[in-house]
């Protein structure tokens, strides 16, 4: 159960009207048995196959007026090791999100680190909830595919950002960032900028976005990457359809273009009172510049079981297969390296528990 802390502030000496405040503690511990067939096996424990473990805080002021302030710190956690988002890391950091800002009927204004709004409006159609074997990889963090065929993408979670949501107007909301690239002389250098536009109106909900981030020294991306998404779900009550296109590309100083883009289908469908049986299809194709394309194509299924509205158990089956031999080099996301033929099977069995 959430546990939220009321605060009344006292009345000022000057008369001032009394101003509620809330802080919320949450969180998620999420750990699964893992297995990964390729010319190397992995098997583990790992955390975060169902949900990201995590543990944050979050609070509002009323301010009057319509007017509200807002926080919101949230950390990673590798639950299997008892560490931070990285392993070896001992301390807590808030590097999942930062932030404080004011919202109304204006909408909602905000400074600090946070996922981008262009992730947000498209990533949220995959049925795996971006964690897990099953993950779709269009939105992967920073790259697609490893060693020579690698190419860079975007990365999920900015610094440095300013952040304006617009209200909800009949099921339209946008949304826009802009990280500072903190490069002193060079305010283009690690720059980023980036745009969501949503609709949600019954079971139709559609995301379009477009983003551009700047190579630099305070940069995660070696390149300039620009990159736009497409995708959408459809809620046909006895099962949720579910699709997203995303095309990038990544320009040196040379101007060479590295490009990745691919498509995903998904669905899900409840099962009983209590379960949700989910499937997906991922295409990904990479392409450095004045070489092949490489491509490499995704399954997963997944089942959860929800014990309580806090507990659940889940089990997640996945393969991936790049075709060319392996040549995109894009893997299950363990320290399993690719069967000769460039294949990989996955199985996660979990559970996940939220506060």
């Amino acid at each position: 159960m959430k546990k939220s802390l009321i605060a009344l502030a006292v009345l000022a000496a000057s008369g001032a009207a009394m101003a509620q405040s809330s802080v919320t503690v949450f969180g998620v511990i999420d750990e699964a048995v893992t297995y990964v067939n390729g010319a190397d096996n992995w098997n583990g424990i790992q955390s975060g196959g169902n949900a990201t473990s995590r543990i944050g805080f979050r609070g509002v002021e009323d301010l009057g007026g319509g007017l509200k302030a807002n926080f919101w710190l949230e950390g990673g956690l590798l639950a299997d090791q008892g560490t931070g988002n990285t392993a070896g890391q001992t301390g807590l950091d808030f590097q999942r999100r930062s932030t404080v800002g004011l919202e109304g009927g204006f909408g909602e204004v905000r400074l600090g680190r946070d996922l981008t709004e262009a992730y947000k409006a498209t990533s949220r159609y995959d049925v795996f909830g971006q964690v897990g074997l099953g993950v779709s990889r269009l939105w992967a963090n920073n790259t697609l595919g490893s060693g020579a065929n690698a190419v860079a993408l975007t990365s999920q979670r900015v610094s440095n950002m300013v952040t304006y949501v617009s209200p909800n107007i009949s099921g339209f909301k946008a949304a826009v960032n802009y990280g500072f690239g903190e490069v002193a002389g060079e305010n283009r250098d690690s720059r980023y900028v980036g745009a969501g536009l949503t609709y949600d109106n019954g079971p139709l909900s559609l995301g379009l976005s477009g983003e551009r981030s700047n190579r630099g020294a305070n940069s995660n991306v070696t390149r300039d990457v620009t990159a736009w998404a497409l995708g959408g779900s459809y809620d046909l009550g006895v099962v949720k359809l579910s699709a997203a296109y995303r095309d990038s590309s990544a320009k040196n100083v040379a101007g060479d273009k590295n490009k990745a883009k691919g498509y995903y289908l998904g669905l899900s469908a409840p099962v009983g009172a209590a379960g949700e049986v989910k499937a997906s299809y991922n295409r990904y194709e990479g392409e450095i510049a004045g070489a092949d394309k490489h491509k490499a194509d995704q399954f997963a299924l997944g089942y959860v079981h929800n014990l309580s509205k806090r507990t659940a158990l889940y089990g997640t089956y996945a393969y991936i297969k790049n075709k060319d031999d392996g040549a995109l080099g894009q893997t299950l996301g363990t320290a399993a390296t690719l069967k000769d033929n460039g294949s990989q099977h996955g199985l996660q069995v979990g559970i996940r528990h939220a506060f």
